[in-house]
């Protein structure tokens, strides 16, 4: 299965409240709120999560093709992707401009507050999807971007006859209910955590049940208490896997995004690509930064093996 990875590529500037964010906002003030954390710590990642999803996917076997706009300072992080067994023929560096810069800030919590600039990401909407090379994708992911690239490429995915996997997560507050609702309607599926589903279906006056008439399955997480996949008309509830230690949140996400997608381009079952999710997000939030942790294909089953019974269907990870 070729996937190709739409979305963000960008830089992630990391940092370290020693504190709490909770203790130092007044909710009385929020109309004057002017806040400065001072940190112990920053550390600049390569992060974006088109790459994040297609790192996930080419540990566990995969080659997926990343599809984004990025800047001059773009050499170092394609040495890497490619290195680490990533598509990069997708790519574009756009003259003049820098790679677009994530900048998120921890709290003792794990509670997080960031900001993100854009870069050359503005210019991911005047790439196409029929101008890659190589075969025609099997599937292509449309995760978080410039809002105009998350507009076009759907549309452009039902011209080609291509199946898309709909994530729009942090994006929703910065597109239209119009838009969004095109999204979701021309989906085969859809990835969102509990609070952007609803947020999702505030925009575009879709219920639940209309949604899962429309995409063929649907994940929605829920942090610490799982995940739910929505599929063939049942809800499989999918539990966290157990972590050793936490080391940062960020990129939790699409590492689940990956393992599951493993799963399914390997053609298993529900609750196995579920669970193959959980595992990969864990190996992700037990270290700094969301392209640090690493495991080989048979690392990976033995640890899942540790808390679910895959009945050997994860021998196919082996071959």
């Amino acid at each position: 299965m070729r996937i190709v990875c739409t979305g963000s590529v960008a830089y992630d500037y990391l940092m370290t409240f020693p504190g709490y964010f909770k203790d130092h906002i007044l909710p009385d003030r929020l109309d004057s709120i002017s806040l400065s954390f001072l940190v112990d710590a920053m550390v600049k990642q390569r992060g974006g999560i088109a790459p994040n999803i297609a790192y996930t996917l080419a540990l566990l076997g995969a080659r997926p093709v990343v599809m984004a706009t990025v800047g001059e300072d773009f050499c170092e992080y394609e040495d890497w992707l490619v290195a680490n067994h990533i598509d990069t023929s997708g790519i574009k560096v756009i003259s003049g401009k820098y790679t677009a810069s994530f900048f998120a800030n921890t709290d003792q919590s794990n509670a997080q507050i960031a900001s993100f600039y854009t870069g050359a990401m503005a210019d991911a909407g005047d790439l196409k999807i029929a101008d890659l090379p190589g075969e025609k994708p099997d599937l292509v992911i449309i995760s978080p971007n410039a809002p105009e690239a998350m507009e076009v490429y759907p549309r452009e995915c039902r011209k080609l006859g291509i199946p898309y996997l709909y994530d729009p997560s942090q994006q929703i507050v910065r597109m239209t209910g119009e838009t969004l609702y095109e999204g979701v309607s021309g989906a085969q599926s859809l990835f969102v955590n509990e609070y952007e589903f609803e947020l999702l279906k505030r925009a575009t006056g879709l219920t639940t049940e209309k949604m899962l008439s429309i995409v063929d399955y649907m994940v929605v997480t829920h942090g610490a208490k799982g995940s739910i996949v929505y599929a063939e008309g049942q809800e499989f509830n999918i539990p966290v896997f157990p972590h050793r230690h936490i080391g940062d949140p960020t990129g939790v996400g699409d590492a689940f995004r990956g393992g599951f997608l493993t799963g399914y381009r390997l053609g298993l079952d529900w609750i196995t690509c579920g669970q193959m999710g959980s595992l990969a997000a864990t190996y992700c939030l037990e270290e700094k930064g969301t392209q640090n942790h690493a495991y080989t294909p048979a690392e990976f089953v033995r640890r899942y093996r540790e808390e679910f019974d895959d009945e050997g269907k994860l021998d196919i990870l082996l071959k």
